[in-house]
C-alpha cells in the first residue's frame, strides 16, 4: 500500500511538472512575459518620442512599472548613443478623445486617395 501511494505521488508530481508541455503557462512565465511586453512598449514609446504619460494612456493593459522601466532604459540608451527619436507617422487614437478630422482642401470636398483614383490609360 505504501509503495502504491509513493508511486502515485511521484506520478502526480511528474504530470504537474509537464504542464508547460501542454501549453499551460505558469504564473511566473505569465509575469515574465507581461514584464517583457511592458518594457518593449515603454522603449518603443520613448523611441517614438512619446511622453511616458501618453504611453500609459495608449497602453492601459500594460504594467506601468514595466513600461516606465523600458522607457527609462531606452532614454538612457538613446542619450548615451546620441540617437534621435523617430516621429510616429500614423496617428493613434487615444481612448476618450475624438478622432482627428480629415482636413479638406480649400475647394470644399476632399480628394480621393491616390489608390482610389482611376489610372489614366495611355495609348
Amino acid at each position: 500500500m505504501r509503495t502504491a501511494l509513493t508511486f502515485s505521488a511521484l506520478a502526480l508530481t511528474a504530470l504537474l511538472s509537464g504542464c508547460d508541455l501542454l501549453g499551460i503557462e505558469s504564473a511566473d512565465a505569465v509575469a515574465a512575459r507581461k514584464e517583457a511586453e511592458g518594457k518593449a512598449v515603454g522603449s518603443a514609446c520613448r523611441h517614438a518620442m512619446r511622453a511616458i504619460e501618453d504611453c500609459y494612456v495608449m497602453n492601459p493593459k500594460a504594467q506601468k512599472s514595466a513600461v516606465f522601466t523600458g522607457w527609462r532604459e531606452m532614454d538612457e540608451y538613446m542619450r548615451e548613443n546620441k540617437i534621435e527619436g523617430v516621429a510616429p507617422t500614423i496617428p493613434r487614437k487615444i481612448p476618450g478623445q475624438p478622432a482627428p478630422a480629415a482636413s479638406a482642401p480649400e475647394g470644399g470636398e476632399a480628394e480621393a486617395p491616390a489608390e482610389a483614383k482611376p489610372a489614366a490609360k495611355g495609348h
